[in-house]
Protein backbone atom coordinates (compact mmCIF):
# COMPACT_ATOMS: atom_id res chain seq x y z
CA UNK A 1 0.00 0.00 0.00
CA UNK A 2 1.32 3.28 -0.70
CA UNK A 3 0.16 5.43 2.31
CA UNK A 4 1.95 7.53 3.87
CA UNK A 5 3.65 5.91 7.22
CA UNK A 6 1.86 9.28 9.97
CA UNK A 7 1.90 9.14 13.93
CA UNK A 8 -0.96 11.15 13.85
CA UNK A 9 -4.37 12.31 12.81
CA UNK A 10 -3.28 15.60 12.74
CA UNK A 11 -0.59 14.54 10.20
CA UNK A 12 -3.01 13.38 7.54
CA UNK A 13 -3.40 17.09 6.58
CA UNK A 14 0.41 17.86 6.00
CA UNK A 15 1.12 18.28 2.50
CA UNK A 16 4.72 17.85 2.33
CA UNK A 17 4.35 14.13 4.31
CA UNK A 18 0.92 12.94 2.56
CA UNK A 19 1.73 15.00 -0.74
CA UNK A 20 5.51 15.72 -1.80
CA UNK A 21 7.22 11.63 -1.38
CA UNK A 22 4.29 10.52 -3.90
CA UNK A 23 4.94 13.06 -6.33
CA UNK A 24 7.74 10.88 -8.54
CA UNK A 25 4.80 8.11 -9.03
CA UNK A 26 3.46 10.21 -11.17
CA UNK A 27 6.50 9.81 -13.59
CA UNK A 28 6.87 6.40 -13.93
CA UNK A 29 2.93 5.58 -13.33
CA UNK A 30 2.28 5.66 -17.35
CA UNK A 31 5.38 3.45 -18.12
CA UNK A 32 4.56 0.76 -15.44
CA UNK A 33 0.32 0.37 -16.78
CA UNK A 34 2.00 0.01 -20.57
CA UNK A 35 3.94 -2.41 -20.00
CA UNK A 36 1.07 -4.44 -17.76
CA UNK A 37 -2.36 -3.00 -19.64
CA UNK A 38 -3.28 -6.74 -21.00
CA UNK A 39 -2.16 -8.41 -17.40
CA UNK A 40 -5.41 -7.61 -14.96
CA UNK A 41 -3.25 -9.22 -11.54
CA UNK A 42 -0.35 -6.93 -12.38
CA UNK A 43 -2.94 -4.22 -12.63
CA UNK A 44 -3.91 -4.68 -9.46
CA UNK A 45 -1.02 -4.72 -7.49
CA UNK A 46 0.15 -1.52 -9.23
CA UNK A 47 -3.05 0.23 -8.73
CA UNK A 48 -2.57 -0.70 -4.67
CA UNK A 49 1.38 0.30 -4.78
CA UNK A 50 0.57 4.02 -5.89
CA UNK A 51 -0.56 6.45 -4.10
CA UNK A 52 -4.41 7.04 -4.14
CA UNK A 53 -4.04 10.86 -4.67
CA UNK A 54 -1.61 10.80 -7.12
CA UNK A 55 -3.76 7.53 -9.42
CA UNK A 56 -6.42 9.94 -9.52
CA UNK A 57 -4.86 13.01 -10.66
CA UNK A 58 -2.91 10.69 -13.65
CA UNK A 59 -6.66 9.71 -14.48
CA UNK A 60 -8.05 13.64 -14.34
CA UNK A 61 -4.81 14.46 -17.01
CA UNK A 62 -5.26 11.60 -19.26
CA UNK A 63 -8.55 11.96 -20.13
CA UNK A 64 -8.31 15.80 -20.68
CA UNK A 65 -6.82 15.34 -23.85
CA UNK A 66 -9.57 12.43 -25.08
CA UNK A 67 -12.43 15.95 -23.85
CA UNK A 68 -10.10 18.39 -25.84
CA UNK A 69 -10.30 16.18 -28.93
CA UNK A 70 -14.09 15.59 -29.37
CA UNK A 71 -14.68 19.04 -28.54
CA UNK A 72 -12.50 19.87 -31.54
CA UNK A 73 -13.87 17.39 -33.90
CA UNK A 74 -18.13 18.13 -33.36
CA UNK A 75 -17.56 21.73 -32.05
CA UNK A 76 -19.10 21.24 -28.52
CA UNK A 77 -16.78 22.80 -26.40
CA UNK A 78 -19.34 21.31 -23.06
CA UNK A 79 -17.13 17.76 -23.16
CA UNK A 80 -16.41 18.53 -19.46
CA UNK A 81 -19.61 19.63 -18.53
CA UNK A 82 -20.87 16.34 -19.50
CA UNK A 83 -19.25 14.56 -17.08
CA UNK A 84 -19.11 17.27 -14.27
CA UNK A 85 -22.07 15.31 -11.91
CA UNK A 86 -19.83 12.10 -12.70
CA UNK A 87 -16.32 12.74 -12.18
CA UNK A 88 -15.94 13.58 -8.67
CA UNK A 89 -18.00 10.88 -7.18
CA UNK A 90 -16.00 8.52 -9.25
CA UNK A 91 -12.96 10.04 -7.07
CA UNK A 92 -14.54 9.94 -3.79
CA UNK A 93 -15.32 6.35 -4.92
CA UNK A 94 -11.58 5.80 -6.24
CA UNK A 95 -10.64 6.68 -2.64
CA UNK A 96 -13.22 4.52 -0.77
CA UNK A 97 -12.29 1.32 -2.98
CA UNK A 98 -8.64 2.38 -2.28
CA UNK A 99 -9.35 2.20 1.39
CA UNK A 100 -11.46 -0.91 1.56
CA UNK A 101 -8.88 -3.07 -0.46
CA UNK A 102 -6.01 -1.71 2.19
CA UNK A 103 -8.62 -3.39 4.58
CA UNK A 104 -9.23 0.35 6.74
CA UNK A 105 -12.34 0.89 8.45
CA UNK A 106 -14.50 2.86 5.84
CA UNK A 107 -17.80 4.15 7.57
CA UNK A 108 -17.01 7.98 7.22
CA UNK A 109 -15.88 6.77 3.72
CA UNK A 110 -19.08 5.04 2.96
CA UNK A 111 -20.99 8.01 3.95
CA UNK A 112 -19.62 10.48 2.21
CA UNK A 113 -19.41 8.02 -1.31
CA UNK A 114 -23.49 7.73 -1.13
CA UNK A 115 -23.93 11.86 -0.30
CA UNK A 116 -21.55 12.30 -3.07
CA UNK A 117 -23.45 9.40 -5.26
CA UNK A 118 -27.03 11.37 -4.82
CA UNK A 119 -25.06 14.56 -5.70
CA UNK A 120 -24.44 12.50 -9.11
CA UNK A 121 -27.85 10.95 -9.63
CA UNK A 122 -29.65 14.52 -8.83
CA UNK A 123 -27.13 16.28 -11.40
CA UNK A 124 -27.51 14.03 -13.92
CA UNK A 125 -31.10 14.00 -13.93
CA UNK A 126 -31.09 17.67 -14.17
CA UNK A 127 -28.28 17.72 -16.87
CA UNK A 128 -30.58 15.31 -19.07
CA UNK A 129 -33.68 16.70 -18.17
CA UNK A 130 -32.67 20.14 -19.33
CA UNK A 131 -31.44 18.97 -22.63
CA UNK A 132 -27.64 18.52 -22.18
CA UNK A 133 -27.24 21.52 -19.73
CA UNK A 134 -24.81 21.15 -16.86
CA UNK A 135 -24.36 23.14 -13.01
CA UNK A 136 -20.85 24.05 -15.01
CA UNK A 137 -20.35 26.30 -17.57
CA UNK A 138 -23.25 25.73 -20.58
CA UNK A 139 -23.07 25.34 -24.28
CA UNK A 140 -24.01 29.08 -24.90
CA UNK A 141 -21.88 30.57 -22.95
CA UNK A 142 -18.94 29.20 -24.52
CA UNK A 143 -20.40 29.84 -28.32
CA UNK A 144 -20.42 33.62 -27.20
CA UNK A 145 -17.26 33.44 -25.96
CA UNK A 146 -15.99 31.84 -29.32
CA UNK A 147 -17.79 34.90 -31.59
CA UNK A 148 -15.76 37.08 -29.52
CA UNK A 149 -12.38 35.95 -29.45
CA UNK A 150 -10.14 34.85 -32.74
CA UNK A 151 -10.00 31.23 -33.14
CA UNK A 152 -6.53 30.90 -32.02
CA UNK A 153 -7.40 32.20 -28.30
CA UNK A 154 -10.20 30.24 -28.27
CA UNK A 155 -8.46 27.07 -29.72
CA UNK A 156 -5.49 27.68 -26.71
CA UNK A 157 -8.53 28.85 -24.06
CA UNK A 158 -9.90 25.51 -24.75
CA UNK A 159 -6.92 23.43 -24.02
CA UNK A 160 -5.68 25.14 -21.07
CA UNK A 161 -9.25 25.68 -19.29
CA UNK A 162 -12.29 24.41 -20.67
CA UNK A 163 -10.42 20.53 -21.41
CA UNK A 164 -7.42 20.51 -18.91
CA UNK A 165 -8.41 23.07 -16.02
CA UNK A 166 -11.35 21.82 -15.46
CA UNK A 167 -10.64 17.98 -15.73
CA UNK A 168 -8.28 19.44 -12.84
CA UNK A 169 -10.61 21.20 -10.88
CA UNK A 170 -13.10 18.29 -10.52
CA UNK A 171 -10.08 16.01 -9.11
CA UNK A 172 -9.20 19.10 -6.87
CA UNK A 173 -12.61 19.17 -4.96
CA UNK A 174 -12.53 15.60 -4.31
CA UNK A 175 -9.16 15.67 -2.69
CA UNK A 176 -10.85 16.04 1.33
CA UNK A 177 -11.87 12.32 0.61
CA UNK A 178 -8.22 11.57 0.23
CA UNK A 179 -7.27 13.40 3.78
CA UNK A 180 -10.31 11.19 5.34
CA UNK A 181 -8.56 8.12 3.60
CA UNK A 182 -5.81 8.94 5.64
CA UNK A 183 -7.56 9.67 9.11
CA UNK A 184 -9.51 6.13 8.49
CA UNK A 185 -5.86 4.70 9.67
CA UNK A 186 -6.78 6.07 13.08
CA UNK A 187 -10.48 6.16 12.92
CA UNK A 188 -12.76 5.42 10.29
CA UNK A 189 -16.15 5.23 12.32
CA UNK A 190 -19.30 7.46 12.42
CA UNK A 191 -18.83 10.23 14.94
CA UNK A 192 -22.19 12.75 15.69
CA UNK A 193 -20.10 15.48 13.92
CA UNK A 194 -19.76 12.96 11.05
CA UNK A 195 -23.69 12.35 10.86
CA UNK A 196 -24.40 16.02 11.18
CA UNK A 197 -21.98 16.88 8.07
CA UNK A 198 -23.36 14.45 6.19
CA UNK A 199 -27.14 15.79 6.52
CA UNK A 200 -26.16 19.08 5.80
CA UNK A 201 -24.74 17.85 2.71
CA UNK A 202 -28.33 16.39 2.14
CA UNK A 203 -29.84 19.14 3.20
CA UNK A 204 -27.70 21.66 0.16
CA UNK A 205 -28.57 18.64 -2.12
CA UNK A 206 -32.52 19.10 -1.72
CA UNK A 207 -32.08 22.76 -2.10
CA UNK A 208 -30.25 22.33 -5.32
CA UNK A 209 -33.03 19.89 -6.37
CA UNK A 210 -35.91 22.24 -5.53
CA UNK A 211 -34.54 25.15 -7.33
CA UNK A 212 -33.87 23.57 -10.43
CA UNK A 213 -37.17 22.12 -10.03
CA UNK A 214 -39.02 25.86 -9.36
CA UNK A 215 -37.13 26.56 -12.58
CA UNK A 216 -37.72 23.75 -14.68
CA UNK A 217 -41.41 24.11 -13.86
CA UNK A 218 -40.97 27.89 -14.91
CA UNK A 219 -38.99 27.03 -17.94
CA UNK A 220 -41.94 24.80 -18.92
CA UNK A 221 -44.55 27.21 -18.31
CA UNK A 222 -42.89 29.78 -20.19
CA UNK A 223 -42.38 27.29 -23.39
CA UNK A 224 -46.10 26.33 -23.26
CA UNK A 225 -47.39 29.82 -22.99
CA UNK A 226 -45.15 31.07 -26.08
CA UNK A 227 -46.85 28.36 -27.91
CA UNK A 228 -50.27 28.72 -27.06
CA UNK A 229 -50.80 32.03 -25.69
CA UNK A 230 -52.30 30.54 -22.88
CA UNK A 231 -50.63 30.99 -19.47
CA UNK A 232 -50.71 27.41 -17.70
CA UNK A 233 -52.41 27.23 -14.23
CA UNK A 234 -50.17 28.50 -10.93
CA UNK A 235 -48.54 31.36 -13.19
CA UNK A 236 -49.44 34.51 -14.22
CA UNK A 237 -48.77 36.46 -17.58
CA UNK A 238 -46.96 38.84 -15.81
CA UNK A 239 -44.43 36.22 -14.54
CA UNK A 240 -44.02 34.66 -18.26
CA UNK A 241 -43.86 37.60 -19.53
CA UNK A 242 -40.89 38.63 -17.86
CA UNK A 243 -38.59 35.70 -19.35
CA UNK A 244 -36.79 35.12 -15.92
CA UNK A 245 -38.13 33.49 -12.94
CA UNK A 246 -38.14 35.26 -9.77
CA UNK A 247 -40.39 33.33 -7.29
CA UNK A 248 -39.79 30.77 -4.61
CA UNK A 249 -36.14 30.44 -3.52
CA UNK A 250 -35.32 32.76 -6.68
CA UNK A 251 -36.96 35.62 -4.55
CA UNK A 252 -34.22 34.99 -2.58
CA UNK A 253 -31.31 34.49 -4.50
CA UNK A 254 -30.43 35.06 -8.37
CA UNK A 255 -28.72 31.35 -8.15
CA UNK A 256 -30.18 29.28 -5.35
CA UNK A 257 -29.41 26.20 -6.94
CA UNK A 258 -25.54 27.41 -7.21
CA UNK A 259 -25.12 28.84 -3.72
CA UNK A 260 -26.19 25.54 -2.77
CA UNK A 261 -23.57 23.46 -4.70
CA UNK A 262 -20.69 26.00 -3.95
CA UNK A 263 -21.73 24.99 -0.49
CA UNK A 264 -21.56 21.47 -0.45
CA UNK A 265 -17.86 21.48 -2.01
CA UNK A 266 -17.20 23.77 0.76
CA UNK A 267 -19.02 21.54 3.12
CA UNK A 268 -16.93 18.72 1.94
CA UNK A 269 -14.03 20.51 2.69
CA UNK A 270 -14.59 21.47 5.92
CA UNK A 271 -15.74 17.43 7.06
CA UNK A 272 -12.16 16.57 5.61
CA UNK A 273 -10.53 19.50 8.39
CA UNK A 274 -13.00 18.79 11.46
CA UNK A 275 -12.03 14.76 10.83
CA UNK A 276 -7.88 15.81 10.31
CA UNK A 277 -8.50 17.34 13.89
CA UNK A 278 -7.10 21.09 11.79
CA UNK A 279 -8.58 24.50 11.32
CA UNK A 280 -7.54 24.16 7.58
CA UNK A 281 -5.21 22.40 4.92
CA UNK A 282 -3.74 22.35 1.55
CA UNK A 283 -7.36 20.53 0.27
CA UNK A 284 -8.62 24.28 0.25
CA UNK A 285 -7.96 24.63 -2.98
CA UNK A 286 -10.07 22.70 -4.51
CA UNK A 287 -13.55 24.51 -2.73
CA UNK A 288 -11.51 27.34 -3.43
CA UNK A 289 -11.06 26.87 -7.06
CA UNK A 290 -14.72 25.85 -7.31
CA UNK A 291 -15.67 29.18 -5.90
CA UNK A 292 -13.85 31.13 -8.58
CA UNK A 293 -14.94 29.00 -11.31
CA UNK A 294 -18.81 29.57 -10.34
CA UNK A 295 -18.07 33.53 -9.75
CA UNK A 296 -16.17 33.81 -13.03
CA UNK A 297 -18.93 31.73 -14.72
CA UNK A 298 -21.89 33.34 -13.32
CA UNK A 299 -20.63 36.79 -13.92
CA UNK A 300 -20.12 36.12 -17.41
CA UNK A 301 -24.07 34.83 -17.83
CA UNK A 302 -24.97 37.59 -16.14
CA UNK A 303 -22.91 39.97 -18.54
CA UNK A 304 -25.01 38.48 -21.69
CA UNK A 305 -27.91 38.07 -19.99
CA UNK A 306 -28.63 41.95 -18.26
CA UNK A 307 -27.20 43.21 -21.72
CA UNK A 308 -30.13 41.31 -23.78
CA UNK A 309 -32.79 42.06 -21.26
CA UNK A 310 -31.93 45.64 -19.32
CA UNK A 311 -34.64 44.85 -16.77
CA UNK A 312 -32.87 41.94 -15.34
CA UNK A 313 -30.60 44.38 -13.78
CA UNK A 314 -33.54 45.96 -11.70
CA UNK A 315 -33.47 42.30 -10.38
CA UNK A 316 -29.79 41.98 -9.81
CA UNK A 317 -30.07 45.36 -7.25
CA UNK A 318 -33.24 43.57 -5.55
CA UNK A 319 -31.73 39.79 -5.31
CA UNK A 320 -28.22 39.40 -3.72
CA UNK A 321 -26.30 36.78 -6.28
CA UNK A 322 -25.97 34.09 -4.37
CA UNK A 323 -26.87 34.62 -0.36
CA UNK A 324 -30.03 36.60 0.18
CA UNK A 325 -29.41 40.65 1.26
CA UNK A 326 -30.49 41.25 4.65
CA UNK A 327 -34.29 42.75 4.65
CA UNK A 328 -34.70 42.03 1.21
CA UNK A 329 -36.46 39.60 -1.14
CA UNK A 330 -39.06 39.73 -4.20
CA UNK A 331 -42.73 39.42 -2.99
CA UNK A 332 -44.29 36.10 -3.95
CA UNK A 333 -47.11 38.26 -5.28
CA UNK A 334 -45.71 41.40 -6.41
CA UNK A 335 -48.19 44.84 -6.43
CA UNK A 336 -46.16 47.15 -8.43
CA UNK A 337 -43.45 47.52 -10.99
CA UNK A 338 -41.06 47.64 -8.79
CA UNK A 339 -41.47 44.98 -6.56
CA UNK A 340 -40.99 42.64 -9.19
CA UNK A 341 -39.55 43.45 -12.60
CA UNK A 342 -41.18 43.11 -15.84
CA UNK A 343 -38.18 42.89 -18.97
CA UNK A 344 -39.86 43.52 -22.03
CA UNK A 345 -37.79 40.78 -23.67
CA UNK A 346 -37.41 36.94 -22.62
CA UNK A 347 -34.06 35.58 -21.50
CA UNK A 348 -32.54 31.71 -21.01
CA UNK A 349 -31.34 32.93 -17.86
CA UNK A 350 -31.14 29.86 -15.75
CA UNK A 351 -31.14 26.55 -17.45
CA UNK A 352 -28.85 25.20 -16.17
Amino acid sequence: MALPPLKSVVECADFSKTVVPYISQLYTLPEQLLQSYNKPEELLAIYLATNPLVSAFAFSLFISPFFLLISEINKNYSQVDRCWSLLPTLYNAHYVVYAHLAGLPTQRLDNLIAVSTVWSLRLTFNYWRKGGYSIGSEDYRWEVLRKKISPALFFVFNVVFISLAQNILLFLVSTPTYVMLLVSRFNGTMGTADIIFARILMGLILVEFLADQQQWNYQKAKKAYQKSAKVPPGFNQEDLDRGFVVTGLWSWSRHPNFAAEQAIWVIIYQWGCWASEVLYNWTILGAMSYIFLFQASTWFTELITSSKYPDYKEYQQLVGKFLPIPGSSLPAEPTDQKAKPKPKQKTKEGRR
